[in-house]
């Protein structure tokens, strides 16, 4: 499927810029299988990793549309480029997690908590989420985030939280793996800060 023209682009552009509600599936339409088709073929990744990223890439855009500057270049161009670097990332961080787990697989032993070590467990995560609250976090991550430490694990709830029950199943699933990764990435800081503050 070839992109869009430069003036259709233009047009796409300039309707984000002015925050059209509809602009946003058009945007998905218009791009996707552009960029997942030129990923795959000029970088080495599966389809799936091709997929995400380009869904990071055109989120990220529609987040921050104000970065894209068309006289530098065309938006089919920044899109792709953006989707590349994302695959690059992903391969990055893949390769450091797996170096992570290989050096400290033989390190811990996954063993039942004694009651009195649960509890303080619960405990601990209470603390963490009420810290978490005091952050500036968004009442919709910290609802969301609520579900997640809930064990809440249906798409469509996590989904509901986030408000993005609009989007395709398929984006919608991986915009709700990409907020739990983020915030559970932001809770392991919010930890690791609050035993450094205890220390």
């Amino acid at each position: 499927m070839p992109y869009p023209s430069r003036a259709e682009e233009d047009a796409l552009h300039a309707k984000v810029l002015q925050g059209d509600v509809a602009t946003p599936v058009f945007v998905l339409r218009a791009f996707m299988d552009s960029i997942i088709h030129v990923v795959t073929r000029e970088m080495p990744c599966q389809r799936e990793d091709a997929h995400d990223a380009a869904v990071d890439a055109v989120f990220d855009y529609l987040k921050n549309p104000e970065r894209f500057d068309p006289l530098r270049s065309r938006l089919s161009t920044y899109l792709t480029q953006a989707a590349k670097k994302g695959v690059l990332d992903q391969h990055r961080s893949t390769k450091k997690r797996g170096l992570r787990e290989r050096k400290y697989a033989g390190e811990f032993e996954l063993t039942l908590r004694p009651p009195n070590e649960a509890m303080e467990a619960t405990v601990e995560a209470r603390r963490l989420v009420e810290r978490m609250e005091r952050s500036g976090l968004s009442p919709r991550d910290q609802q969301f985030l609520r579900l997640v430490l809930q064990g809440e694990s249906s798409t469509e709830r996590l989904a509901e939280a986030l408000s993005l029950g609009l989007l395709p199943e398929d984006e919608r699933r991986r915009q709700v793996k990409r907020h739990r990764d983020r915030l559970m990435k932001r809770l392991q800081r919010l930890g690791k800060d609050n035993v450094d503050d205890d220390t």
